[in-house]
């Protein structure tokens, strides 16, 4: 199962952790893994590479996890906690449509 968490404070999303295989399907055929692989990477280019954000993003391979943490504050607050709702938004729906290999949880 794939762990989706959303780290947050005072009602502003500060990041989001991903962890976990899904187990839908072998490898290369698995597509809840390719649905949640997609939202992440375009959340997290959107970020830091359009918004420049400035976001911390570390990816540990051996966990299967990539955490993306906030600065405290961004020029594109408003565009970046759109863009971590939208995400969230979506892993829901994936997890509501494949609930044995998603979860998602605000922390």
């Amino acid at each position: 199962m794939t762990r989706c968490e959303f780290f947050t404070e005072n009602e502003r999303i500060t990041g989001f952790s991903v962890s976990g295989h899904s187990g839908y399907a072998e490898a290369g055929q698995d597509i809840v893994c390719a649905a949640i692989s997609a939202v992440v990477t375009m959340a997290e280019a959107t970020i830091n590479d359009v918004c420049g954000a400035k976001a911390k993003v570390r990816v540990k391979d051996e966990q299967a996890r990539i955490t993306l943490t906030l600065p405290a504050s961004c020029d594109e607050e408003e565009t970046v906690q759109a863009v971590l709702a939208g995400m969230m938004v979506t892993l829901i729906s994936l997890q509501e449509d494949y609930p044995d290999f998603i979860e998602v949880l605000e922390v």
